[in-house]
C-alpha cells in the first residue's frame, strides 16, 4: 500500500510521489528523483522543514526543538526527514523545482588545475566527462572525497559548470586533510570523487535588490551566483562585501572587478580586519553595511562566511530594527582531522 504525496513547489510546479508508510517522505522523494532540501536526515537541522496542507501523518518523536517547534508542528509544518504518510498529503516545499529536480549522485572527476591564490586559499578545479550530467543550483555544495582516505570535505561551487568542469575555493587548514592533501601530493589528473549537489543556500529569483557578504572562503559561492547573473541579467541592484582577517587572505578581487564591469547592477566593496592591514578598507563587514543596501527591509541578504560572522550580521540586522524581506546563509567551520 502507498499514499500519494502531493509536493508543491515555491515556483508554482506541482509534483506527485508515492510513498509508503515505513518511509520518510524525503527518502520517497529522493527515490524518485526529486531533490527536496536536505541535509542531516536525522531531524536536527531543520533543512527540510515544509507544510503539511492536507492529509495525515506521523512526525515520531525523534526531531529536536530546534529543527520544529511544538507550535510550528501544531501549525502543520513537518520536517520531511522525519514525515511518515498515513494518508494522501499534500505538502508545500520552501524551494523551486529547479532545485528539487537535482538528484544527489556521486561523480568521477579528474584535477585539471591546483593553484595556492594566498597562504591562506587553494583553487581548485576539476574535470570530466562525467560532470556534462551534474547539476546544481549556484550556492549549492558538494561532498569532495579526500584521495587515498574516506573522508569527505564539503566544499561550495565557485563556478557554474562549463565544458565538465568546475572549480572551488578551499581554505588552507595547516595540518588539514584536504589541504594537506591539495598542497603537498595533488597533481594534475588525479582521480577525485564528489557527492551532490546539497544544500538550501542558492540564488532564487531576484525580485528585489540583494546584499551578499562573503567572508573568507565563504567568497566561493557567490561567484558562482555572480556567473548566473552575468548571463541573465538583473533588473535590481546587487551589492557584495567580502570581509576577511588579512590583507593575503584577499582573492579573487580581478574576477570581482570582471563581474561589475560584465554586470550594470552590481557593485562591491572588500575590507580587512586586521589592524595592521595597508587596505584602505578594514574593519568587519557589518561597519561596511549602509542604510541603503538595507533599503528599509525591502532587501534579499545572502551571507556565507564562518558562524561567527553569520551571529555578528543577524545582530546587526536586529540592532538597525530592520526586517530583510528574505534572510539566507550558510555557516561553514574549517575542519582539520
Amino acid at each position: 500500500m502507498t499514499h500519494k504525496i502531493a509536493l508543491t513547489f515555491e515556483d508554482g510546479v506541482t509534483r506527485f510521489i508515492d510513498a509508503s508508510p515505513s518511509e520518510t517522505v524525503a527518502d520517497a522523494a529522493y527515490r524518485q528523483g526529486i531533490n527536496i532540501p536536505l541535509d542531516c536526515r536525522d531531524g536536527a537541522c531543520g533543512t527540510c522543514k515544509c507544510f503539511a496542507e492536507a492529509g495525515r501523518y506521523d512526525m515520531g518523536q525523534d526531531y529536536i526543538e530546534d529543527a520544529l517547534s511544538e507550535d510550528e508542528a501544531a501549525q502543520g509544518y513537518v520536517l520531511t526527514c522525519q514525515m511518515r504518510a498515513e494518508s494522501d498529503c499534500v505538502v508545500r516545499v520552501p524551494a523551486s523545482s529547479e532545485v528539487c529536480k537535482t538528484q544527489q549522485a556521486s561523480f568521477e572527476a579528474a584535477i585539471s588545475e591546483v593553484r595556492q591564490l594566498s597562504d591562506s586559499t587553494i583553487a581548485l578545479s576539476i574535470k570530466g566527462e562525467s560532470l556534462s550530467k551534474l547539476a546544481f543550483l549556484p550556492g549549492q555544495y558538494v561532498n569532495l572525497q579526500v584521495p587515498g582516505s574516506d573522508q569527505t570535505r564539503a566544499y561550495s561551487f565557485s563556478s557554474l559548470p562549463k565544458d565538465g568542469e568546475v572549480s572551488f575555493l578551499i581554505r588552507n587548514v595547516p595540518g588539514g586533510l584536504m589541504s594537506s592533501f591539495l598542497t603537498g601530493l595533488a597533481k594534475a589528473g588525479d582521480s577525485m570523487t564528489l557527492a551532490g549537489p546539497l544544500g538550501s543556500f542558492y540564488l532564487r529569483d531576484i525580485r528585489r535588490p540583494l546584499l551578499l557578504l562573503a567572508g573568507g572562503t565563504g567568497l566561493a559561492p557567490f561567484t558562482a551566483m555572480l556567473e548566473k547573473v552575468a548571463a541573465e541579467g538583473s533588473a535590481h541592484p546587487l551589492h557584495l562585501i567580502y570581509g576577511v582577517t588579512h590583507d593575503h587572505d584577499l582573492v579573487e578581487m580581478d574576477k570581482l572587478e570582471a563581474f561589475a564591469a560584465r554586470i550594470p547592477n552590481f557593485t562591491f566593496s572588500a575590507c580587512v580586519a586586521s589592524p595592521d592591514s595597508s587596505y584602505p578598507q578594514k574593519g568587519y563587514v557589518t561597519q561596511h553595511i549602509e542604510p541603503r543596501h538595507l533599503n528599509e527591509g525591502d532587501v534579499d541578504i545572502y551571507l556565507c562566511g564562518p558562524p561567527p560572522m553569520v551571529e555578528a550580521v543577524s545582530q546587526y540586522i536586529r540592532e538597525q530594527g530592520i526586517a530583510p524581506a528574505n534572510f539566507y546563509y550558510e555557516k561553514f567551520a574549517a575542519s582539520a582531522a
